[in-house]
């Protein structure tokens, strides 16, 4: 009974099963290292297992998710597709009908805007509709918006929406395409003069199988996407128009930030809009989206595994936690402390308070060139110092042991390990342990030997150039813009005006730096809140001022830059020109005279002629005074034929004062004054002037004005010189050739020009049936003191240039021929045209003069 009773006193204990007693058995004949090993590795595999798993359910839904969206993104973008491509075949279709219209005559370019009206408003997409020619010339131009009007997109300034023959622009190669294919044709997208992304559809008229102009319709890119894509699909994808040219989105149903880049899509669909030639892609965007809690079996999997996964590093964590906290201090705390020894540039050097080297970084090693183990442990004196210089080193140890070193550092000369010298700066301060007590000090050192190098050839270059800025004969001066300060003055700007900036302030005029402003003054100087950076950037400009307490000329250029503290300045250089303008004045002066003379000259060689015109009224004079006289006398004339052979001699009396009035004006001595003058009167004082002289010589002129020219800002008097020259020219060449009754005639012509080289001119021409002139003649014409007469000057033309060419206009001359032989000769000047017009005459004036 008794081993009952025992067997029933027993505790009892929890059977396990068979597989628990198999792993303990095993567990427990593993070692240490391999339990923690197999410890280490069950929560990775069921880490590995549980990724596994969610990569496996996350494949599965992007492939289903990016499958639907693909068919989303391209059912959307083939609907507005559709719907594009149907509003441009309607629009295409109306603008054949107006092509058509016009071809047939049934519309002018007046109706055609009163159909553009009503075309364009159902149409906001259509920005311009233009009617051309086939020379490229615009007929008639509609803008459906106002932001511009018709007056930018007209022939004379085509722009970019017009075709231009002989650019590269899309306006053009389509124009071009439309031609030459004889059908509607799409161009490929530009931007208009506002950047507005546009594209064009060429439609060409046709006429009798000949191509006559094409009809021109402007699309908006973004108003074309705005209007026929629809709401719906707006709302569910993004979809764009981009050029296939240059991949650059033209517009787009969603905006990205400014300044943001848009994140690239995963899903896209393109399809073009129009022709292969228009270059426009419809492009369609999807996104993935996010998706709800999946099915049971997957959502009952990840539980079970994240179940697993924090049992088993619950297990690991009693075991490992305290060996990795304490592996993981130790190994952060030493990499770090080897990261920074590596990393730094200065050198560190520690020691202890009786100046033995305790430690050196691996920079300080580089530097010197000596390894850890030559300085660990050294005293004074140390490897680095040179043989020459123990003593001074061993009395800044001395002091920096003494903790006397000044703050910002010692300079000294360090020798390396192969003997070479380098410049240094150390920096030395105390070493605290964690009680608070100095255990030694610590010194960084750099070397600084590049950077004094370069603050030597800083200092030398400055020297340098301020040694050629006192040399200068110029004076320069650098002025605060905000203070007025005078920042540098050279030599000669203080011999001229002293050290004051009241010679700056006399140079700059008006454009000076404003004055510092007084204490407690909240007004704020001129440049304040001007743009530093523009106002440095932008280039000098120059002005001659005359300073009168110096009685000298400058020429002053200016310049604005910032000063080495940041500040803006004014810089001026001024160079002495007196002795320049004063040769100027001597050269206008005798450029006076010089016409004076021509003047002089001309009349006195038209001498005989004005006598003989003159000769004429006062004979007729003569002949009444001699008459009357006989008459009275004889008492045989009655009071009223007295009364008419007074009248008879005051018409001929005043026939000679028009002769000397119109001499006088032409020769009397005049500043030269520009004012505006009409081409008509100053053709007429000059034919009144040579027609004595071509009366004399039997040479007959005919003049020509054309109506409506514009208003002439030119010296009446110089100009009726030049045509008065040339004129008595060709009545001379007439003369002396000897020429029959039928050539012996000179044209006068006075037309408006147009050329792309002098623009808007008025062009005098004189054109006689003389012998002509030489080529070297030619050549020669304008050379001061050539001429081809026995007694000629030769200033005549050579003054005539000067005088056109300083109203901005040229001169030349130029044989007529028939064949090979010379049938006259054309000489020829022009003078710019006012940008206003005024109507010298209203209709053409022409004249005959034998």
């Amino acid at each position: 009974m008794q081993p009952a009773v025992s067997e029933g006193l027993a505790p009892s204990r929890p059977r396990r099963t068979w597989p628990e007693r198999l792993f303990g058995r095993w567990w427990r004949r593993q070692s240490a290292a391999r339990q923690d090993r197999f410890a280490t590795l069950g929560p990775l595999v069921s880490v590995l297992l549980f990724l596994a798993a969610i990569i496996s359910a996350f494949w599965y839904l992007r492939n289903e998710e990016f499958e639907r969206e693909q068919e989303s993104v391209k059912r959307d973008t083939e609907i507005s597709q559709q719907q594009i491509r149907l509003r441009l075949i309607e629009n295409q279709e109306q603008l054949v009908r107006i092509a058509r219209e016009i071809v047939t005559r049934a519309i002018d370019p007046k109706e055609f805007l009163v159909q553009a009206v009503p075309f364009t408003r159902e149409r906001p997409e259509i920005t311009n509709l233009i009617w051309v020619n086939a020379n490229r010339e615009a007929r008639a131009i509609y803008a459906g918006t106002n932001l511009r009007s018709v007056a930018e997109l007209s022939p004379s300034d085509p722009g970019v929406s017009m075709p231009h023959e002989g650019s590269d622009s899309a306006s053009e190669e389509a124009f071009g395409q439309a031609k030459k294919l004889r059908q509607s044709h799409y161009s490929r997208p530009f931007f208009d003069s506002y950047g507005n992304a546009v594209f064009q559809v060429h439609v060409p008229l046709i006429e009798r199988s000949a191509f006559t102009g094409d009809l021109i319709a402007e699309y908006s890119v973004e108003a074309l996407m705005r209007r026929n894509v629809p709401v719906e699909v707006r709302n569910r994808h993004a979809i764009s128009l981009i050029d296939s040219a240059t991949q650059m989105t033209l517009a787009s149903t969603v905006l990205p930030m400014p300044g943001a880049k848009a994140p690239r899509s995963a899903i896209i669909h393109e399809l073009p809009i129009a022709s292969a030639g228009s270059g426009l892609v419809l492009r369609g965007q999807g996104y993935r989206t996010s998706i709800g809690l999946i099915g049971n079996t997957l959502f009952w999997m990840v539980v079970s595994l994240s179940v697993l996964t924090v049992w088993m590093l619950l297990g690991t964590w009693r075991h490992m936690s305290r060996r990795l906290q304490m592996q993981a201090a130790l190994v952060s705390e030493t990499n770090f402390r080897r990261a920074m020894e590596n990393s730094m540039l200065t050198g560190m050097r520690a020691m202890d308070l009786e100046g033995r080297i305790t430690y050196v970084n691996p920079a300080f090693g580089q530097m010197t060139g000596f390894s850890e183990a030559d300085l660990v442990g050294r005293k004074p004196p140390f490897p680095y110092w040179p043989a020459n210089r123990l003593e001074e080193n061993a009395r800044l140890l001395q002091q920096e042991l003494q903790g006397r070193s000044p703050a910002g550092g010692i300079e000294v000369k360090v020798m390396r390990k192969d003997g070479s010298l380098f410049d240094s700066r150390m920096y030395v301060s105390p070493l605290i342990d964690p009680k608070g007590q100095q255990t030694g000090w610590m010194t960084s050192m750099t070397n600084i030997t590049e950077a004094k190098r370069i603050r030597d050839q800083l200092s030398a270059s400055h020297e340098r150039f301020t040694t050629v800025l006192e040399g200068l004969d110029a004076a320069v001066s650098v002025l605060s813009v905000q203070q007025g300060e005078l920042l540098f003055a050279n030599r000669s700007y203080r011999l001229w005006f002293g050290a004051e900036a009241q010679g700056h302030a006399l140079l700059a005029g008006d454009d000076a730096g404003a004055a510092p402003p007084a204490e407690n003054d909240d007004e704020v100087d001129n440049f304040g809140g001007l743009p530093t950076q523009e106002l440095t950037e932008a280039g000098s400009d120059s002005r001659e001022v005359y300073v009168e307490p110096l009685g000298k000329w400058f020429d002053v250029r200016r310049r604005y830059l910032q000063w080495t503290d940041g500040r803006l300045t004014q810089m001026l250089i001024a160079t002495d020109i007196t002795a320049r303008r004063a040769a100027e004045t001597l050269a206008a002066s005798q450029a006076d005279k010089a016409q004076m003379t021509s003047r002089l000259v001309t009349m006195g060689e038209m001498a005989s002629s004005v006598a003989h015109e003159l000769n004429q009224p006062l004979t007729a004079i003569t002949n009444y005074c001699n008459g009357m006289v006989t008459r009275v006398n004889n008492n045989a004339i009655e009071k009223l034929d007295l009364i008419a052979a007074l009248q008879k001699t005051a018409r001929q009396a005043e026939r000679a004062g028009q002769i000397i009035h119109r001499i006088r004006a032409f020769v009397k001595r005049s500043e030269p004054q520009r004012q505006a003058s009409s081409a008509q009167a100053i053709v007429d004082d000059a034919v009144d002037l040579a027609g004595i002289e071509l009366r004399r010589r039997n040479v007959s002129i005919r003049t020509y004005v054309a109506q409506r020219l514009p208003v002439l800002m030119v010296d009446p008097i110089l100009i009726e010189q030049v045509v008065l020259n040339l004129l008595k020219n060709a009545a001379e060449a007439i003369d002396n050739a000897h020429l029959p009754p039928s050539r012996r005639s000179i044209e006068l012509r006075v037309v408006p020009r147009n050329n792309a080289e002098e623009g808007a001119v008025i062009e005098f021409s004189v054109t006689d049936m003389g012998p002509g002139l030489k080529d070297e003649v030619i050549q020669r014409l304008y050379e001061a003191f050539f001429s081809t007469k026995a007694d000629g000057l030769g200033i005549g033309l050579s003054l005539c240039r000067s005088i056109i060419e300083s109203h901005r206009g040229r001169i030349r001359a130029e044989n007529l021929y028939n064949g090979d032989a010379i049938v006259g000769c054309r000489f020829s000047f022009t003078l710019p045209a006012q940008a206003s017009h005024g109507a010298a005459s209203s209709t053409p004036n022409s004249a005959v003069v034998s």
